[in-house]
């Protein structure tokens, strides 16, 4: 598969999508170019926003398996990984998976969940198999997690460690609908995702769109910008932490999907700042001297660094 061939996939796709997510055509985008990467994807809202439909009809798009948990403060690990059952049958243990073994998990409210809980998920997102009474096993490819979160500021919460927060490729937000598409929305109602989005992306082009993307080049030039980004995070005062380099291995690898989702085979610079603010902004931490946020730190970044050095 060619790089010209993936605009119309993802076009076909993101229409798609379209039809029960209204007017989120730049945020289903950059879900896409995540979950493309082989990236793992946060969705930071309000309840109501959406976010469910937007995982779910992913999973149909791209037709993957997909189970939904529903993170709460008593939900175990066990509840998401599976659990080893004695059999009177086979005088044996038998494991029984749980919803972790589908290609598409959606771990919603996952913040509703005690840290140890949300821990469970740490080595299946990173290492993309869990440890099961001491045994390994491998999750399905593709394996891709999408949680959802609700504002830390809300009750019943727990913060993310930074450890899993950065185990998430892009953080999004849906934020509320334009006036036109929450018109259409009241008039219409909501409509079932299985009957409205099918599968437009296929196993066989998921792989090769993952293969043309490995293969996608990144200029001297271009490198050189995105090395100036990270080390403006690690020396300037305004940043606790500095970009670690997963955080700049995630940044160079959405800004090659997006190049082949706008049909190139080499990434520019717009290709880095459309996927900038959703592969860093949860990766920032502002020093205490600081008043912004991971926004603000994005932006300051856009205004400090140039493309091309002065």
């Amino acid at each position: 598969m060619s790089a010209s061939d993936v605009p119309a996939l993802i076009n076909h796709a993101v229409a798609n999508i379209g039809e029960v997510l209204l007017g989120k055509e730049q945020t289903v985008r950059q879900a896409l170019c995540c979950l493309l990467t082989s990236g793992h994807l946060l969705l930071e809202d309000l309840p109501g926003m959406g976010k469910t439909t937007l995982a779910h009809a992913l999973a149909d798009v791209l037709g993957l398996s997909y189970a939904r948990v529903q993170f709460t403060s008593d939900l175990l690990p066990s509840d998401i990984l599976g659990v080893s059952i004695f059999s009177r049958d086979t005088e044996a243990f038998q494991f029984r998976p749980g919803p972790i073994f589908n290609q598409l998990l959606l771990a919603d409210e996952i913040n509703r969940a005690t840290p140890r809980t949300q821990s469970a998920l740490l080595e299946a997102m990173a290492e993309r198999q869990v440890s099961i009474d001491g045994e390994s096993r491998p999750l399905p490819e593709p394996f891709f997690v999408i949680a959802t979160q609700n504002p830390v500021n809300q009750s019943g919460t727990y913060s993310l460690p930074e450890s899993q927060l950065d185990r998430f490729l892009m953080r999004l937000s849906l934020g509320y609908p334009n006036s036109e598409a929450e018109r259409e929305l009241l008039q219409r109602g909501s409509l079932p995702i299985k009957s409205i989005v099918k599968q437009c992306i296929t196993s066989q082009q998921l792989l090769q769109m993952r293969a043309s993307i490995d293969k996608t080049a990144l200029s001297e030039s271009l490198l050189g910008y995105i090395q100036r980004l990270i080390a403006f995070t690690r020396e300037a005062s305004e940043f606790a932490v500095g970009l670690s380099p997963r955080g700049a291995l995630a940044l160079v690898g959405a800004a090659k999907t997006w190049a082949q989702m706008e049909g190139r085979d080499y990434v520019a610079p717009d290709d880095v700042q459309a996927v900038l603010g959703p592969v860093i902004g949860h990766r920032l931490i502002p020093s205490a001297d600081y008043a912004g946020d991971g926004e603000a730190l994005v932006a300051l970044l856009r205004s400090q660094v140039d493309v091309i050095p002065g």
